[in-house]
């Protein structure tokens, strides 16, 4: 099962197109029950902040919004920390050429995606990357390279901004 209620595994969409807070929240509590984590009160909360944002939202952006909306201390490790919970278990996304985090919309599928990042009013659109990975890991074994990690991220102006 999908966190999205609609089908978009290979399209293009928007990451901060889905409106379903709770519901993607209580997805992430039973993802998280099913490996054997927990999903902490600071762990939702953050993840909480990411799926309500607008736009990417950097870790001390994260820290500043909760030390704004609640009574708990939070310093940067922690919040550290839980991104890297998150990420672990596929929750968000880190968008490493703006080092700022999104939600993901496909959590279970531990997929690879391709990220358009608008650089004027900080949309950020998903699409399945499998196709250019497989040419990645092509062009990798060509050299014997053993590749850990990609991200493809895309940096420039979408169609709203570009029709401005």
């Amino acid at each position: 099962m999908s966190l999205c209620s609609h089908e978009h595994h290979n399209a293009l969409h928007g990451v901060h197109d889905h409106h379903n807070v709770d519901q993607r929240l209580a997805e992430a509590e039973s993802l998280c029950a099913a490996t054997g984590a927990r999903l902490t009160p600071l762990r939702k909360e953050v993840l909480e902040l990411i799926l309500k944002a607008s736009a990417p939202m950097g870790a001390y952006d994260l820290l500043a919004k909760i030390k704004s909306e609640s009574d708990r201390p939070a310093a940067p490790p922690t919040v550290y920390r839980t991104l890297d919970f998150l990420l672990e278990k596929g929750l968000i996304h880190r968008l490493t050429s703006i080092n700022a985090y999104i939600p993901c919309c496909h959590p279970r599928e531990g997929h690879q995606a391709a990220f358009l990042i608008c650089t004027e009013c900080k949309v950020v659109k998903e699409a399945s990357a499998q196709g250019l990975l497989e040419q990645l890991d092509q062009l990798a074994a060509s050299d014997r390279f053993s590749p850990h990690h990609s991200i493809i991220e895309i940096s420039g102006k979408c169609q709203q901004c570009n029709s401005k």
